[in-house]
């Protein structure tokens, strides 16, 4: 039987949550404490529990995420109705370097089910993935240059307006088999 909420409860609850976000992002706590100008020890402490932000600290934790308070505190009732992933935010840059640019599109409560990414890669580049969860799927969708994509012992080769779904719970590689900028839309579900 679950425990019930209660007040102090919500200190934690918050605290874990930009904990879980600042590490997806792979920020470091002096990263995130210039991100959003909240010292570090003050972020630690919350983050541990032992500390009850003020709306202004918290709007500016949220901020630097680019969430919304109630985005950040993941209460339904609180949330935007419409979330947008801008663009130009860096922070949704899953990784950026000379062979490949993963952008992250979905909200990040999101990725605990399905996660959506705009990949760009560079002429003859690859972006090898070890296997996920057991039960994980992969939709990746061309709609400029050529790929040829390595699940397994399983191979396809997609033009731009191919799709291709495939078991991800396997190593697995998406390449670049054009000498331009491979750019694709991929879908990872979770089971």
């Amino acid at each position: 039987m679950k425990k019930p909420t209660t007040p102090d409860d919500g200190g934690q609850l918050l605290g874990d949550r930009v904990g879980e976000l600042r590490k997806k992002r792979g920020l470091t706590l002096d990263q995130l404490a210039s991100a959003c100008g909240v010292s570090r020890s003050m972020l630690s402490q919350i983050e541990r529990g032992r500390a009850n932000p003020t709306l202004a600290v918290t709007l500016r934790i949220a901020q630097a995420f680019g969430l919304s308070i109630g985005d950040l505190v993941d209460q339904p009732w609180t949330a935007s109705r419409i979330e947008v992933v801008r663009g130009d935010d860096a922070t949704h840059l899953f990784r950026d370097d000379r062979e490949c640019r993963i952008r992250t599109l979905s909200p990040l409560h999101l990725e605990k089910h399905v996660e959506f990414y705009e990949l760009r890669i560079a002429p003859r580049a690859c972006l090898r993935s070890a296997p996920h969860f057991e039960g994980t799927r992969e939709l990746l969708t061309i709609t400029r240059g050529r790929a040829r994509v390595i699940a397994g012992d399983n191979e396809c080769r997609l033009a731009a307006g191919d799709s291709a779904h495939y078991h991800a719970d396997q190593e697995h590689t998406i390449e670049n088999a054009s000498d331009e900028e491979l750019l694709a839309f991929l879908v990872v579900t979770y089971e």
